[in-house]
C-alpha cells in the first residue's frame, strides 16, 4: 500500500469528518424553518409557472393560475406550439444549440483552470504571485468592454510577422460560430475559475504532495491521481455556476452567434410575440428551458455542498 494512497484516504476521511461536524453545528430548528420559507418562496412562483404552462391561452389572460386548482382545465397545446414556433429558430433547435454551446463552455474553462490552479499552488516559478494577482484582477473587467476587441480578434485573427497565430473565424459567416462563443465564455470564466480552484487546491496538506513526490510521482501523476479527486467538490461548485451562467446568457451568445446557431434564451425572447400577446407560449418555453439547469444542479448538489463545507473547514 503506497504512502500516497494512505495519505489521500486519511485526508478525505478527515475532510468528511470535519464536514459532518460543521453540518451538525450549523443545523438548528431556526435554520430549518428559514430554509423551508426560502424554499416555499422560490417554489410557489415556479409551481405557478408550471401550472400556467398547461392552461388555455384565454384562461391565462383572464384568471390567475391558482384558479386551475379548483377548476382544472389543462392542455399540451402551449408546449406543442412553443416547440414548433419560429421559422429560422424553433425552440427545439435553440434547445439543442444551448446544449452545444453550454457543455463545452463549461468543461473547457474547468480543465484549463484546474491545471493553472495547480501550477499556481504547487509549482514554484518566477513571477507566480504577480501573475496570479493579474489574473484575479481580470475579474473586474466588464464583459461589455471585451466584446469589441474579441470581435476584432475573431474577425482578423492574430498575425505576427506574416504568420497567423490565430486565424480569423469569420464573424459574419457560419464557420466557427460555436467556436467563437466557446472561446468567449472560456475567456470570461477563467479568472474566477482559477481563483476559486486555486484557493481549494492550495489547502491540500503539504504532507500529501510530499508523500507523492517521495514515491516518485511527477506533476502529472500528482495532479491526476491526488489533486483532481480531492478537488471534485470545488470543480463541481464552479461547474454549476458556469453551466447556469452560460445556459442563461443572452448577450455573449447573440454577439458571437447568429441565425440558426442562437441559444434558447433568444428563442424565449421571440416567443412572447412583438407586443407580448403570446406570453402563454412563454410559460411553456420558460419551463422547458429550466429542465436542464435543474437537472444539472440536483445531479451535482452533493458535490456542491461538500465544496462549500470543505472550504469552510480550514484550519
Amino acid at each position: 500500500m503506497s504512502t500516497v494512497g494512505e495519505s489521500t484516504r486519511r485526508l478525505m476521511a478527515a475532510t468528511e469528518k470535519s464536514s459532518g461536524k460543521l453540518r451538525k453545528a450549523t443545523t438548528s430548528r431556526g435554520a430549518t424553518i428559514a430554509a423551508f420559507i426560502i424554499a416555499a418562496v422560490w417554489t410557489i412562483p415556479t409551481f405557478g409557472l408550471f401550472v400556467s404552462s398547461f392552461r388555455q391561452a384565454d384562461d391565462i389572460k383572464t384568471t390567475g393560475w391558482w384558479t386551475a386548482l379548483s377548476n382544472p382545465s389543462f392542455t399540451l397545446d402551449n408546449y406543442v406550439q412553443a416547440f414548433a414556433s419560429g421559422d429560422s429558430l424553433p425552440l427545439s433547435k435553440a434547445f439543442l444549440n444551448s446544449l452545444v454551446i453550454t457543455i463545452p463552455a463549461a468543461i473547457v474553462p474547468i480543465l484549463i483552470a484546474s491545471l493553472a490552479a495547480y501550477a499556481f499552488a504547487w509549482i514554484n516559478f518566477k513571477g507566480r504571485n504577480t501573475l496570479f494577482v493579474l489574473i484575479f484582477a481580470l475579474q473586474i473587467v466588464p464583459i461589455q468592454m471585451a466584446l469589441v476587441p474579441l470581435l476584432q480578434l475573431f474577425s482578423d485573427g492574430v498575425k505576427i510577422g506574416g504568420l497567423y497565430i490565430l486565424p480569423g473565424l469569420g464573424v459574419n459567416g457560419l464557420d466557427g460560430a460555436y467556436a467563437k462563443v466557446w472561446i468567449a465564455h472560456t475567456i470570461f470564466a477563467l479568472p474566477l475559475a482559477i481563483f476559486m480552484l486555486h484557493n481549494f487546491i492550495s489547502e491540500i496538506p503539504d504532507e500529501v504532495i510530499e508523500a507523492a513526490r517521495v514515491d516518485g510521482a511527477g506533476h502529472g501523476k500528482i495532479f491526476s491521481k491526488i489533486v483532481l479527486p480531492l478537488s471534485m467538490p470545488a470543480i463541481a461548485s464552479f461547474g454549476i455556476f458556469q453551466f447556469l451562467w452560460v445556459w442563461n446568457d443572452l448577450l455573449v451568445a447573440t454577439v458571437f452567434t447568429s441565425g440558426g446557431e442562437l441559444p434558447i434564451t433568444k428563442a424565449l425572447q421571440d416567443l412572447s410575440g412583438t407586443y407580448g400577446q403570446s406570453w402563454e407560449l412563454l410559460t411553456a418555453g420558460a419551463f422547458i428551458s429550466m429542465i436542464i439547469p435543474l437537472a444539472v444542479f440536483f445531479a451535482l448538489q452533493r458535490f456542491f455542498v461538500r465544496g462549500l463545507l470543505a472550504g469552510a473547514t480550514k484550519g
